[in-house]
């Protein structure tokens, strides 16, 4: 049984919902953020990434940080540019990239369903990344981001949702990055609990994307029931905000990988190498795209190759079947000698949304030695994998498009 309750946001006017909506903390350097905040006083960036109003000099954990963070939030509240439901509801969120469109519900999860298995996971978190989110949470008393969770269809829940979209939304406007953004909110007493029955059959949520902000809201959550002696359960802090999006709504992008070296090799030896294992052909144009799994495409300066495995078995072990995990285990680990994928500084990731052209730049450039792109993870692979308890390599799943922030917060202190 699945928890999942409506709320009081703390949103912003309708007029101003475009200039407030940024990108989420995480896919932008604070060097970024600051650029793209330039001229615009409403950005949510303000909120979640404080340190760009703050000089450089000061580290991005301090507490002056955390702080500039609470007092910017305060002021949009209090200059009435962001302000609170009267009443709890849901809000139905609908994203537009190229044609294609996933909606989701946004409400409330329960920290406790967290940390017993009801909500799945995918990925390890690092301590660190956590310990920034568990403070931002804290300061803010808020959780001014929702995470992205996803769960199997279920038929009634969209046909309530579909209702609800059937009216004009409150929210729509195209971002600068041409994602489109619509949000309906639902206030309907029974309506919501029409929904949050529904979700009560389901047994897992899954997370898609957003580990380290559900981690930090889990641990939240306990410390504030640890250190409540009259706790009894209901207090806002018990929950913490998500937008849940049926499976078969996301897009998974590829997420690909490059290398600073060929560890010692020749191009010609490292090709020789490449050989035993794989059918290595020469593309015939400027970029190969892997249109199947256990295809991968490889990039070495001024050539594009196609690698094509000669002997593959499917495994029944979910991880050990990703083509990310027979990259590492056919090439990475060893031919190029790169074991920690979390530790080694000879590999970077690039997400697939930047596009292959991306690891012919990083080649060409003298960067790095070798590019390689792989086909997309499912959204079936990423539930076998949770399903099974199991967790994916490092920077195997890149969703997009990603949720906007400062939409909708959530207070947890009521």
């Amino acid at each position: 049984m699945i928890t999942f309750k409506p709320f009081r946001a703390i949103r912003p006017r309708p007029d101003q919902a475009k200039s407030v909506a940024s990108r989420p903390y995480d896919v932008l350097s604070s060097e970024e953020a600051r650029e793209e905040a330039v001229g615009n006083a409403n950005s949510f960036l303000r909120v979640i990434k404080p340190e760009i109003d703050l000089p450089d000099s000061l580290s991005v954990y301090s507490d002056e940080v955390y702080q500039q963070g609470k007092k910017t939030f305060s002021e949009m509240i209090e200059q009435g540019l962001l302000g609170k439901d009267p009443v709890p509801s849901f809000y139905v969120y609908r994203l537009t990239m190229d044609g294609r469109t996933q909606t989701g519900l946004v409400g409330c999860c329960h920290f406790e369903e967290y940390f017993d298995g009801r909500i799945k996971k995918h990925e390890l978190t690092r301590t660190a990344k956590e310990n920034d989110r568990v403070k931002h949470v804290e300061t803010l008393e808020a959780n001014a981001e929702p995470v992205f969770f996803s769960y199997r269809q279920q038929e009634p829940i969209s046909n309530i949702i579909d209702g609800l979209t059937q009216k004009n939304p409150i929210y729509d406007f195209v971002a600068d990055d041409g994602i489109r953004h619509e949000l309906w909110v639902s206030p309907d007493i029974q309506t919501n609990e029409l929904l949050s029955e529904q979700f009560k059959s389901l047994d897992y949520l899954y997370v898609a994307d957003g580990h380290h902000r559900t981690a930090a809201a889990a641990r939240v959550g306990q410390k504030l029931k640890d250190l409540n002696p009259n706790h009894s359960g209901d207090e806002e802090y018990n929950f913490f905000m998500a937008v849940l999006f049926p499976d078969v709504d996301l897009k998974i992008f590829d997420y690909n990988r490059v290398v600073k070296d060929l560890n010692g090799l020749s191009q010609g030896a490292f090709l020789e190498k490449l050989s035993v294992e794989f059918k290595v052909e020469t593309a015939d144009f400027s970029i190969i795209k892997p249109d199947q799994i256990r295809t991968f495409a490889m990039y070495l300066p001024g050539q594009w190759y196609r690698l094509i495995p000669k002997n593959i078995v499917r495994s029944n072990d979910p991880v050990e079947d990703l083509d990310v995990t027979l990259l590492s285990n056919l090439i990475l680990e060893p031919i190029l000698e790169i074991g920690d994928l979390r530790k080694s500084e000879r590999i970077d990731f690039v997400g697939g949304i930047r596009g292959l052209s991306e690891l012919s730049n990083r080649v060409d450039s003298g960067e790095m030695a070798v590019g390689f792109a792989l086909y997309p993870v499912s959204m079936d692979q990423l539930i076998a994998i949770a399903d099974a308890g199991e967790i994916m390599p490092p920077k195997t799943t890149w969703f997009e498009p990603k949720l906007r922030s400062g939409l909708f917060v959530h207070s947890i202190v009521g």
